[in-house]
């Protein structure tokens, strides 16, 4: 189990186990990105991790992030801070404003607000698009079935700076499946980027091709509730 005291101990284990699954499949440790996902801890959390060297962050809610990142990102400016939640229509604005990566594309009415908040800030954020592979309703997501289309859309329709594909697999299944799966589409569709994987599963996800795992409790211990 992590221990949050120690970040540096935390990062170099979390780093150790993605260049060993990395070597078993012939991959370099450099072609994965981790994020260290901070939602829920707090500045005071955060700082002995940048202060370690790492620059990769992610958040679940726009309105949290807000409260802690701009004094962060503002003490240290190559960080790079990813939305890794659900973000809702009225949020674009902000979203693009603060981040600097969006994980969770997963409809029209979101792609189309980001584009359009793209251009009048002009700033454009690689986006990931994220596909519901396990096809649960409580989760967001695009249908797999409607994926293709929804991607060309994103790109020709909209000019959305789509680079990759994002899944949370289901708990109960097997992790691997939905990987194959999402590895798969990102060739079908011409995408390289597959953000997948979390503190559970992200070694499998790098096997299957990850070049972004989202790992959280790893890092940071328990969530500060």
């Amino acid at each position: 189990m992590s221990d949050s005291s120690n970040p540096r101990e935390n990062l170099d284990s979390v780093f150790g186990q993605i260049a060993s699954a990395a070597r078993a499949v012939s991959r370099a440790a450099t072609d994965v990105t981790l994020i260290a996902v901070s939602k829920t801890h707090g500045a005071d959390s955060i700082t002995p991790f940048i202060a370690a060297g790492h620059r990769d962050f992610g958040e679940n809610r726009v309105q949290e992030a807000q409260a802690k990142w701009p004094a962060l990102k503002s003490g240290t400016v190559d960080l790079r801070l990813h939305l890794i939640g659900p973000l809702q229509s009225n949020k674009a604005a902000d979203a693009v404003a603060l981040f600097d990566v969006i994980h969770t594309v997963d409809r029209e009415k979101i792609a189309q607000a980001l584009a359009a908040e793209m251009v009048r800030q002009n700033r454009r954020l690689p986006c990931f698009v994220q596909v519901n592979t396990g096809r649960e309703p409580q989760k967001a997501g695009i249908d797999p079935g409607d994926a293709e289309v929804f991607l060309a859309a994103c790109r020709d329709q909209w000019n959305l700076p789509v680079v990759g594909l994002m899944c949370i697999p289901p708990v109960e299944e097997q992790a691997a499946i939905h990987f194959a799966f999402l590895k798969d589409l990102a060739r079908r569709t011409g995408l390289t980027q597959l953000s997948m994987g979390m503190s559970a599963d992200f070694e499998t996800a790098v096997r299957f091709g990850a070049t972004h795992v989202r790992v959280g409790s790893a890092l940071f211990g328990p969530r500060d509730i």
